[in-house]
């Protein structure tokens, strides 16, 4: 059997962004070069987006003939872009993966000092949800475990049974291990 891949559905996003309060760029990805290629464009692109949406109350919008989803937070405004015939639902679901795996890694703290004292791993679970502007993920626990994350990093609360029960083994066995060697 052939497949040819080009016939295949694959939802994909022109870029993802996380702006501050004041509209300066916390982190930002853009997969779509002929739109977004140099970095006066993908300013602009973000100035314009944030003057239409630090003050509104939506979830989405059209901007440069392109879909714009969004969700703001605190000091952070979290942004997903998406082709003007893409699937808006997709491009929903890809932000509330991003908002929650970044709330997951950031323990609930979801402001710009956080964001950039764990910018390392925000980064891993934005590659984990998308590809090359390719959508792989929405599912945020999947993310969050993806980044190889240890036990101890993630709250009691967001740890399975088992996870705290292998993390509290290897504690006892640490310290055990050191006070035979005394």
């Amino acid at each position: 059997m052939n497949f040819d891949l080009g016939s295949l559905p694959l939802y994909s996003v022109k870029g993802i962004a996380v702006l501050d309060q004041d509209g300066q760029r916390i982190l930002a990805k853009y997969y779509d070069q002929e739109t977004f290629g140099t970095q006066k464009e993908q300013k602009e692109f973000e100035k314009n987006l944030f003057q239409k949406t630090n003050k509104a109350n939506g979830e989405i919008i059209l901007l440069d003939g392109h879909i714009c989803v969004y969700r703001s937070n605190v000091d952070l405004f979290f942004y997903v872009i998406g082709g003007s015939q893409e699937n808006e639902l997709i491009l929903v679901s890809v932000l509330n993966c991003l908002y929650e795996a970044i709330s997951i890694i950031l323990r609930k703290s979801v402001e710009r000092k956080s964001l950039l004292d764990n910018m390392d791993t925000a980064l891993l679970a934005l590659d984990e949800i998308c590809d090359d502007g390719i959508v792989l993920e929405t599912d945020a626990q999947a993310v969050v475990s993806r980044c190889a994350l240890r036990p101890d990093d993630i709250a009691f609360g967001d740890q399975s049974l088992s996870e705290v029960g292998k993390s509290f083994l290897e504690s006892a066995k640490g310290q055990l291990k050191w006070s035979l060697l005394k």
